[in-house]
C-alpha cells in the first residue's frame, strides 16, 4: 500500500461548527447580500450516495458555500485558465468541479513556511485552510514516496516551523498519512517504531498549541487494515486523545458508506473520537481485481463528495479532497512520480462524477 497519499479520511466538534457558522455569517453581513459570501451549507453544492458519488450542482455554489480555502492558483485553476486560452472549453468546464473546490495544501519537506502562509493570507480568516503534515522519517518504506526528515530532530523543527507559520489562523491538519498503519502492517522497520510514535505525539502536542488548529491523525483504510481493533493501541500510543480525532482514505478510493462503517467501529474503540474522510476521488468506489496497487492511478474513478462539514453525521466532522484530485499516485499505468500534476487523469475524474 503506498504511493504518495498525496495519493491513496467531527459533525465538527461543536466549538469548531460554532466558528465557522459564525465566520461565514460576519463575512456574508460584511458584503452585504452578495451571493459570493453566501453562508449557506456547503452540502448544497452536493450529496452523496451510498458510494461517495457526488451529485455537482454547479461550481458556483461550491466556491460560495464551502467553509475551506480554495487555492486560486491551483494546478486545476492554472489547467482551466491554459485550456480556455486553447479554445478546449468543455473540458475546461469539466476540470472547474476540480478547481473551484478546496483541495487540501502538503507543504514540501525542506521548508513548509513559505506554502503554509499563502494559504493563510488567502484564507484571510475567513476561511480554514487544510493541510497535509506528510514529513516522517522513513516515510513510505522506500516506495512511491520515498523520504521525509533525515532525522528526529529535522522532524521536529519542521513541524515547529510548520506550526508556526499556521499560527492563530483557522486550519485542519491531516497528521502523516500513512505512518500509523504502516506500524500496524509491518512494514516499517521495528527499529523506528517506538521514534516514530514519539514523534507523532509531540507532533500533535506541538499543532494543538495553535489555538485555531484541528489536527487528525491519519488511520488508513478499511481495505488496508481491515480490523479497527489492530490500530487502536497505535493510535493512542501515538497521541490520538489529545488530537481531534483520525483520518480515513486519504488518497484512497474506498467509499463513504465503507469507510463510515469502519470509522465508526474505530471511534468506539477510541472513546466515540471523530474523523474526517478523503472523498476526493471515491465517487466511483475502488477498482475490483487489481491487485496490490488497485490505489495506483487506477482507471475509471470519479470525484466524490465534495468538500464539507455538513456530514449528515455526528462522528464525521468533514468531507474533504485530500489527495489533490489530478496529482498522480506514482509511476504506475503510465503516471508521472507520485504528487505530480496529471491533467489529463484529473479531467477523468471530472468526467465521471456525477452532474
Amino acid at each position: 500500500m503506498s504511493g504518495r497519499r498525496p495519493h491513496r479520511s467531527y459533525s465538527l466538534t461543536a466549538a469548531f461548527s460554532a466558528f465557522v457558522t459564525t465566520v461565514l455569517a460576519l463575512t456574508a453581513a460584511a458584503c452585504g447580500t452578495s451571493s459570493s459570501e453566501s453562508p449557506r451549507s456547503a452540502a448544497k453544492s452536493g450529496a452523496a450516495d451510498g458510494t461517495g458519488a457526488a451529485t455537482l450542482e454547479g461550481e458556483a455554489a461550491a466556491v460560495t458555500t464551502s467553509p475551506f480555502w480554495i487555492d486560486p492558483e491551483s494546478d486545476a485553476a492554472r489547467q482551466v485558465r491554459q485550456w480556455e486560452k486553447e479554445g478546449r472549453q468543455d473540458d475546461a468546464k469539466a476540470l472547474r468541479l476540480i478547481s473551484e473546490r478546496a483541495v487540501a495544501e502538503w507543504p514540501a519537506g525542506d521548508d513548509p513556511v513559505p506554502e503554509i502562509a499563502r494559504a493563510v493570507r488567502g484564507a484571510a480568516g475567513k476561511r480554514t485552510a487544510v493541510f497535509v503534515a506528510y514529513n516522517i522519517p522513513h516515510r513510505d518504506c522506500g516506495m512511491y514516496s520515498a523520504g521525509g526528515a533525515r532525522d528526529a530532530a529535522a522532524y521536529r523543527a519542521w513541524i515547529d516551523a510548520f506550526a508556526g507559520a499556521i499560527g492563530k489562523a483557522p486550519a485542519i491538519v491531516i497528521l502523516e498519512p500513512d505512518a500509523v498503519p504502516h506500524l500496524v502492517d509491518g512494514c516499517t522497520p521495528a527499529q523506528y517504531h517506538d521514534e516514530r510514535y514519539g514523534l507523532l505525539a509531540q507532533a500533535i502536542g506541538r499543532l494543538k498549541k495553535q489555538p485555531g488548529t484541528k489536527v487528525y491523525l491519519d488511520a488508513g483504510n478499511p481495505h488496508w487494515i481491515a480490523d479497527p481493533a489492530r490500530l487502536t493501541a497505535p493510535l493512542k500510543r501515538a497521541g490520538v486523545a489529545e488530537a481531534d480525532g483520525f483520518s480515513l482514505n486519504v488518497s484512497n478510493f474506498q467509499t463513504n458508506d465503507a469507510v463510515k462503517a469502519f470509522g465508526t467501529r474505530l471511534s468506539g474503540l477510541l472513546g466515540d473520537a471523530h474523523f474526517t474522510v478523503d472523498t476526493s476521488r471515491n465517487g466511483a468506489g475502488p477498482l475490483a481485481g487489481q491487485g496490490d496497487e488497485a490505489w495506483c492511478n487506477p482507471p475509471g474513478r470519479a470525484l466524490g463528495t465534495p468538500p464539507t462539514t455538513d456530514t449528515g453525521n455526528e462522528l464525521v466532522d468533514a468531507y474533504l479532497w485530500i489527495k489533490r484530485p489530478g496529482d498522480s499516485d506514482g509511476p504506475c499505468r503510465g503516471g508521472p512520480p507520485a504528487g505530480t500534476w496529471w491533467p489529463d487523469y484529473a479531467l477523468g475524474l471530472a468526467r465521471k462524477a456525477k452532474t
